[in-house]
């Protein structure tokens, strides 16, 4: 079967204010059909007598241009910037719509721009429409993030969640217009200021800005880390040995499952590996550790990676943190898991290597509604001995176990 001509015609209007496609007035002396938001409508010829809809609830548009294509009628649709990205094409594409598409620059494309910065180790993100908190975490976790913002979730709701998180943010109005705006601010800034919409912002960690040191080049901002995970003890500068060792930091991190848009607390850090290989494989981290001293902040930036340190004791420390989606107990007592499982995290892991704290741990986390399981690890590894024979030396054996809240139980 031959594929369908298209009818219908997506074309962006641009972020950077440059004239529309010469093909866009083309389609739309032809057209039957135009959609496209209100601004969009008026910055374009629409021939007069051709129906138009207003976008608002997508739902009745896709009908609307759906009985179009039936009908073969020509229809056009107006999209920010480049539609297929985060846009309107999905949508359609998704409705079993053909669609012929001339992108314009985007509104991410525009912000690093006006911003003088390179962007091709940035992550890009989108808050609208659905749950910030990812794009929050990915703020959190990454030194350079654009995030699509929505009414209720732009850069004063980003700004206040970054307080404890040294960033810069840009932010873009109305870009590609006579009211664009611009404004280099801090979170807290950010945070008491009201934005027009619709606006992009920027998340850059300190060092990005006069000299993009900071930023990544290979365009994979939260892929799986080159070096691996699970390093050696060696990898990390730690006291006395006092460090969740390489065997059992492979199951801890396989557990609590991170990734970019996840914010992952890494209670009685110490050394901070766990959280460190957290932070790695793309998860916000916070560590949690009373020992001001601790090795946490050059452990991190030895192996490039930003996790904000928070020194005290659990579990007062803990009062006034981000809702975590993972957390990680390698220190503290009864009193510090129950403080966990009273913020409802969705999963918690702890490693104890004393047998008489398991049964407590264990009954603590069922008692809070969690569904908990767990296993000893005990590895021996190599050892030479003189003479070039080999043995094998054992490591303390240690519990891991994890506790996962159903979905009804956890935060909304």
């Amino acid at each position: 079967m031959g594929r369908v001509t298209p009818t219908m015609l997506v074309a962006g209007i641009d972020a950077a204010g440059r004239p529309a496609h010469p093909a866009l007035a083309e389609a739309l002396a032809g057209a039957g059909l135009v959609v496209g938001a209100a601004r969009h409508l008026a910055a374009v010829p629409v021939p007069s007598g051709c129906a138009t809809v207003v976008l608002g609830p997508l739902t009745p548009a896709l009908h609307r241009l759906a009985a179009a294509v039936a009908a073969g009628t020509p229809a056009v649709v107006l999209a920010s910037g480049d539609p297929g990205f985060f846009g309107i094409v999905r949508r359609l594409r998704a409705a079993g719509l053909p669609v012929r598409v001339l992108p314009a620059v985007s509104s991410v494309a525009a912000a690093f721009a006006r911003a003088g910065l390179p962007w091709d180790g940035a992550a890009v993100v989108t808050a609208h429409g659905r749950d910030p908190r990812p794009a929050l975490n990915a703020c959190r976790a990454l030194p350079a993030v654009a995030v699509l913002t929505a009414p209720g979730a732009g850069a004063a709701e980003l700004g206040a969640g970054l307080a404890g998180w040294d960033r810069r943010l840009v932010v873009a109005e109305h870009l590609g217009t006579p009211d664009e705006r611009v404004t280099w601010t801090t979170p807290a800034e950010a945070a008491t200021t009201t934005w027009a919409d619709p606006h992009v912002v920027l998340s850059l960690a300190p060092e990005t800005v006069p000299g993009v040191a900071g930023m990544r080049v290979d365009d994979q901002p939260a892929a799986a880390p080159a070096e691996g995970w699970a390093l050696p003890e060696s990898a990390y500068a730690h006291r006395d040995s006092m460090i969740t060792k390489a065997e059992v930091r492979a199951l801890a991190v396989a557990r609590l499952r991170p990734r970019l848009g996840r914010l992952v607390w890494d209670v009685g850090a110490g050394s901070g590996s766990v959280g460190i290989e957290c932070a790695l494989l793309g998860a916000a981290v916070l560590a949690v550790e009373r020992d001001p001293d601790a090795p946490i902040r050059a452990n991190a930036a030895r192996h490039g990676v930003d996790v904000r340190v928070v020194t005290g004791a659990a579990p007062a420390a803990l009062a006034g943190l981000p809702d975590p989606d993972a957390v990680f107990v390698g220190g503290g007592g009864v009193d510090v898991l129950a403080a966990v499982a009273d913020r409802c995290s969705p999963r918690v892991v702890v490693t104890l290597a004393a047998l008489d704290r398991v049964a407590p741990a264990v009954h603590l986390l069922r008692a809070a509604g969690y569904a908990v399981d767990g296993c000893q690890l005990a590895a021996a590894r190599l050892a030479d001995l003189p003479g070039g024979s080999l043995r094998l030396a054992a490591t303390n054996p240690v519990v891991v176990l994890t506790g996962e809240l159903p979905s009804a139980r956890r935060k909304p």
